[in-house]
This record gives C-alpha cells, sequence and structure tokens, in this order.
C-alpha cells in the first residue's frame, strides 16, 4: 500500500531552510563588516583629527603656552632690547647670522608674504621682526628648486611672513623672529610649519604688537626695489648691538 508520503520532501524543504539559513548568515556577515568598516574609518578619521588639534595647540602660543618654540628641537632663544634705531646708511655689527634681534633700520622691510628674488639689507628685514614677523632665509647655493617653491608656497601671500636668500648662509635653510631662530636642512622639514605656528605675530615675544608689515611708500622701503645685501663684513664703524638712538629720531615716528 501507498502511504500517501512523497519520499524526499523532507529533504528538499531541510535543504532550502538551510540554504536560507546559509544566506542570512551572509547577509548578516556582510553588514557586520560593512559597520566594522564604517565604524573603522570614523575612528581613524576622528583620531587623526584630534592628533591634528592637538598638534595645532602645541605650537599654538597662549597664555599657558606663551613661548611653544622653546620646545622645539634645534631652536635657540635671545633677549634683545627692542627700539633701537639705525640710519639707512649704517650697519650692525650683529652677533648671529641671519641675525634675529638688535639694533636695525628705522623702515621696516615690508612683510605681508612677500618673497624677496635677491638677497635684502638685513637691518631693514630686523625691524620687520620685531613687528612680529618670520623671515625665512635660504642658501642659494644650498637648496634645490623644489626647496625654494616649497618655501615660497608657505610664504607667499602670508601676513608677517617674508623670506629671502641669504648667501653664505652656514645652512640650507634659516628661520627668525624676534630673539628665535632655527636652522634646518630641508623645507620639507616639519619644525618649519612648527616654528612659523609658535612665532608667527606671537604677542608674547615679539615687542610692537599690532605694527603693520606693510611697506609706508616712497622715501622708505620699496618692497620692488628693496636695499641691497651686503655681504661684506659690517667694518670698525659698524653699529655694536648695545647701541641705537631707541627712538627713530629724524626717521619719522614709526612703530
Amino acid at each position: 500500500m501507498m502511504s500517501g508520503k512523497q519520499p524526499g520532501k523532507n529533504s528538499v524543504a531541510a535543504v532550502r531552510r538551510n540554504s536560507v539559513s546559509w544566506v542570512m548568515v551572509a547577509a548578516v556577515a556582510v553588514v557586520v563588516v560593512f559597520a566594522g568598516s564604517i565604524f573603522g574609518y570614523v575612528y581613524v578619521q576622528h583620531s587623526a583629527k584630534a592628533e591634528r588639534e592637538a598638534a595645532v595647540a602645541e605650537w599654538t602660543p597662549s597664555e599657558t603656552n606663551r613661548d611653544p618654540a622653546r620646545k622645539i628641537p634645534g631652536v635657540v632663544a635671545q633677549d634683545y632690547e627692542a627700539g633701537k634705531h639705525v640710519t639707512p646708511a649704517q650697519r650692525v655689527n650683529y652677533d648671529a647670522s641671519p641675525p634675529y634681534g638688535g639694533p636695525h633700520d628705522g623702515a621696516w622691510a615690508s612683510c605681508n608674504g612677500v618673497v624677496y628674488e635677491s638677497p635684502v639689507r638685513t637691518e631693514n628685514f630686523i625691524h620687520s621682526l620685531e613687528h612680529g614677523a618670520v623671515w625665512i632665509t635660504y642658501n642659494p647655493e644650498g637648496v634645490d628648486g623644489a626647496g625654494v617653491a616649497a618655501l615660497r608656497e608657505k610664504v607667499q601671500g602670508q601676513q608677517y611672513l617674508t623670506m629671502s636668500p641669504y648667501p653664505g648662509l652656514d645652512k640650507p635653510i634659516s628661520l627668525q623672529s624676534w630673539g628665535r631662530q632655527l636652522k634646518v636642512e630641508r623645507a620639507d622639514d616639519p619644525r618649519v610649519d612648527q616654528f612659523i605656528r609658535a612665532t608667527r605675530t606671537n604677542q608674547y615675544t615679539h615687542p610692537e604688537v599690532g605694527a603693520s608689515c606693510d611697506a609706508l611708500g616712497a622715501g622708505q622701503f620699496d618692497p620692488d626695489a628693496p636695499p641691497p645685501f651686503d655681504p661684506n663684513p659690517p667694518g670698525a664703524d659698524a653699529v655694536p648691538m648695545a647701541a641705537g638712538n631707541g627712538t627713530g629720531a629724524g626717521q619719522g615716528n614709526w612703530m
């Protein structure tokens, strides 16, 4: 007699149930992997942002972190008396090369993102540092075209930054702010950006907070025809570091 059961039906149903189960497992696995990937991406992005913000804070001057440049390896620091002016015809017997403080010309070099293609008189740049600028110098024989281009990109069009070649520099690149200096071998050294962030317009380290970086105009400093750099030793008649009239007398009441 026939039992009425159809052999194989249960087996087919079981196979179908197993297939459905595996499809569900696979789908869940895909969702888990996708969710994990999204979480991982968000976590990595958040961590990277947190690291960037921490780095910015580390090198940004604040009431509790007034002179972050001192924490940058290789930075040298020196206190200089401000407001010591010399005439356009005078030179100063500076104590460093490039100098980063001391007596200076009554007219400051334009430091509003100007990139000077030729060396410029040092005494004008030192006044720019007094205003809160960072002056980037490079040895034209020690930095290739790519390095110069990388530095130019950091400076061009940026307020309180300026750049010029400096013949005879003992390192390829040197950065100066008032009373602070850093010398490096390469333009991509991370300390370059750290120094700029730590010293540019740092109200705690430069004397003349709020002073302009724009040239005064005719008869003062012409960024299109700046006074040239003098590679010769200053000479016996050079103004010593402790000198300078300190008032700008005869040169206008400039900051």
